[in-house]
């Protein structure tokens, strides 16, 4: 058998890793800035915890969950999702006795077992926030403002639409339940199987079906905006002026219902047109019952979620290449033996001073080596033969302007730092 990379992964290469840093530099760059700390949970935990938390009406738990069972008969699920685990770690941890609220980010890898296609991998990456103990919505604001501060950041905002709505709170939720479960009832033999299913647990989610047939019998449904309660529309009108302070362009779309059970009044999709039929590269929401559901306080939640992989294809897609090219801060060229034994001693010296630098291992020429100097994008080029060891200096060449310079060895981390400052 063919060794290779199961299907629906992805093998991130140096050349790539580029940007993976630069992206995840720059999320938590804006993470700091609003106050947000890092959170990190395991890559697998209890299968109970998504039934519960992500809910078992939902796409995820039904049909996507990589699970399996540990040698101690436990059931294990390799993490589809990072609110949950988050959730979990915050009532376990305790972490609702501390001043509130709590500002988290993360970012994960999880897995899922569905169909590969462009922005949809089986093992992925996800960016994440979670804001605990806070009902305000000026917080929702500033989640959905957080998200687009990081993506203006990329060069996306103009290329991007946010769009929001309201689910209701939980009054809301159960009588619109029921004004929807009336309409549809007409139509359920019609409907595919899993919707059949969804229509006692949770009718909500028929709205969010990939299944055209199920489209066009819930395309004149009763909106959920159309029936909140007093509490859940004033929260989505506050919701609207935060962002109108802000200065963030939204639109309401009232056919977001997000697709995991959790959902409590503010969802949102930030969404992209260009990398196809998956076009959401952001959502999120609010979750006022999860943390209770899973067994800790009543305390709110609010957040968001975005795809790495997704967010790299928008960008791609785009022709946006925000990070800055690799290279080397200094290549060190050598002619013979007694040179490259001094360009080893010398690089040594550089990495120490947090230089970046290499030197050629394959005894190639020394027009062969600045050939490779230009591959490598280095900045600066040291040339060492034998008369520079005799003479104890070396030719410093800056390879953007083709300019060189005779240093002595001893002055080499001074003067590169000098150069590159200056440039």
């Amino acid at each position: 058998m063919e060794l290779r990379r199961p299907r629906g992964t992805q093998d991130i290469l140096p050349k790539d890793a580029l940007k993976w840093n630069y992206i995840e530099g720059l999320f938590k760059k804006v993470c700091k800035n609003f106050s947000y700390g890092e959170m990190r949970t395991p890559a697998f935990e209890y299968t109970e915890l998504f039934k519960r938390g992500v809910g078992d009406t939902t796409d995820i738990v039904q049909k996507e969950m990589f699970t399996f069972d540990t040698k101690s008969n436990e059931s294990i699920t390799l993490k589809p999702e990072g609110t949950a685990p988050v959730v979990r770690s915050f009532i376990e941890n305790k972490v609702y006795a501390d001043v509130q609220p709590t500002k988290i980010f993360y970012i994960t890898p999880c897995f899922r077992y569905e169909r590969p296609q462009a922005g949809r991998l089986r093992a992925f990456h996800q960016f994440g926030i979670e804001v605990f103990g806070s009902d305000s919505p000026a917080i929702d604001a500033e989640v959905i403002a957080l998200a687009m501060d990081f993506f203006d950041r990329l060069g996306l905002t103009d290329k991007l639409e946010l769009r929001i709505n309201s689910v209701g709170n939980i009054n809301s939720r159960k009588n619109y339940n029921s004004i929807l479960k009336d309409f549809l009832s007409k139509d359920l033999e019609k409907l595919c199987k899993t919707c059949q299913e969804r229509y006692e647990k949770n009718p909500m989610r028929i709205l969010d079906c990939k299944i055209e047939s199920c489209n066009q019998i819930t395309k004149n449904a009763p909106l959920m905006l159309n029936h909140l309660d007093e509490e859940s529309r004033t929260h989505f009108e506050s919701l609207k002026e935060n962002l109108d302070s802000l200065n963030i362009k939204y639109t309401v779309d009232p056919l977001i219902v997000r697709g995991l059970d959790y959902y409590t009044k503010t969802a949102f999709e930030i969404v992209s047109k260009d990398i196809g039929s998956q076009s959401t590269v952001c959502g999120g929401g609010r979750y006022d019952g999860l943390i209770n559901e899973l067994g800790g306080p009543d305390i709110s939640g609010v957040g968001f979620g975005l795809g790495i992989e997704r967010l790299l294809l928008t960008l791609e897609s785009l022709n946006l290449s925000p990070w800055q090219k690799d290279g080397l801060d200094v290549f060190i060229a050598t002619l013979g033996e007694k040179a490259s034994l001094e360009a080893t001693k010398i690089l040594h010296i550089l990495r120490k001073n947090d230089i970046s630098c290499d030197k050629d291992y394959l005894e190639r020429s020394i027009k062969a080596q600045f050939k490779l100097a230009n591959k490598r994008n280095s900045r600066f080029t040291i040339v060492i033969g034998e008369n520079e060891i005799i003479e104890n200096k070396v030719i410093l060449k800056d390879m953007k302007n083709s300019t060189q310079t005779e240093i002595g060895i001893q002055n080499i981390v001074d003067e590169v730092i000098r150069l590159s400052s200056a440039k």
